[in-house]
C-alpha cells in the first residue's frame, strides 16, 4: 500500500472526500504509471491534469522541440522553453505542478520496434500523437501487452476520445474493438 503524506492528504483533499475516489483511490493513483505519447496539443493538457490529480509516474514520449507556434495550444510549454526538447519542458512544468510525480522522459519517436518494451512498463497509455504510423504502433503494442489505450484526436474544431481494450470481451462475449 502506498501511504499518502500529510502534504498529499491536503493537496488531494478534494479527491479524497469524493466517495468515488476516497483515500484508497488516491493511493491507487499514486501507484499508477501512465505513458503519454506526445507533449503537444493533446498531451500537454493531459500531462498537466494527470500530474495535478496525483498520478505517481508519468512517462512522456516526444522527439520534438518547443517552437513559438506551439505556445497558443500546447499550454504546458512557456516562452522561455522555445528550442527546448518538449520532454524536458513538460518535465519541468510537471515538477512545478506537483513535485510528488515521478517523470520519465523518453525523447524519441515511437515506432513499432520501440513501442512494445516501452508500453510494457506502464499501466495505461494516453495517445496524443499526430500521425497514423505512431498511432498504429501504440495501439498494436497496447493490444499485445494488455494495456488500456486512451486515444484522442483533434480536427480543426472537433475532437474524439475513446478507450480501447481489444484484449477484453464485451458482455456479449465478442472481443472489444481495437484501433485497427
Amino acid at each position: 500500500m502506498t501511504t499518502l503524506t500529510d502534504e498529499e492528504l491536503e493537496r488531494y483533499a478534494r479527491h479524497i472526500v469524493l466517495p468515488e475516489i476516497g483515500g484508497a483511490g488516491q493511493q491507487k493513483l499514486k501507484r499508477t504509471r501512465v505513458l503519454v505519447i506526445g507533449a503537444g496539443g493533446l498531451g500537454a493538457p493531459a500531462l498537466e491534469y494527470l500530474a495535478a490529480a496525483g498520478v505517481g509516474t508519468l512517462g512522456i514520449v516526444d522527439d520534438d522541440t518547443v517552437s513559438l507556434s506551439n505556445l497558443q495550444r500546447q499550454v504546458i510549454h512557456a516562452t522561455d522553453a522555445i528550442g527546448m526538447a518538449k520532454t524536458d519542458s513538460a518535465s519541468a512544468a510537471i515538477t512545478r505542478i506537483n513535485p510528488n510525480v515521478v517523470v520519465e522522459p523518453h525523447r524519441l519517436r515511437l515506432t513499432a520496434d520501440s513501442a512494445p518494451a516501452l508500453v510494457a512498463r506502464y499501466d495505461i497509455v494516453v495517445d496524443g500523437s499526430d500521425n497514423f504510423e505512431t498511432r498504429y504502433a501504440v495501439a498494436d503494442a497496447c493490444a499485445a501487452e494488455g494495456k488500456p489505450l486512451v486515444h484522442a484526436a483533434v480536427g480543426r474544431f472537433d475532437g474524439s476520445l475513446t478507450v480501447l481494450k481489444p484484449f477484453e470481451a464485451g458482455a456479449d462475449g465478442k472481443p472489444n474493438p481495437g484501433y485497427r
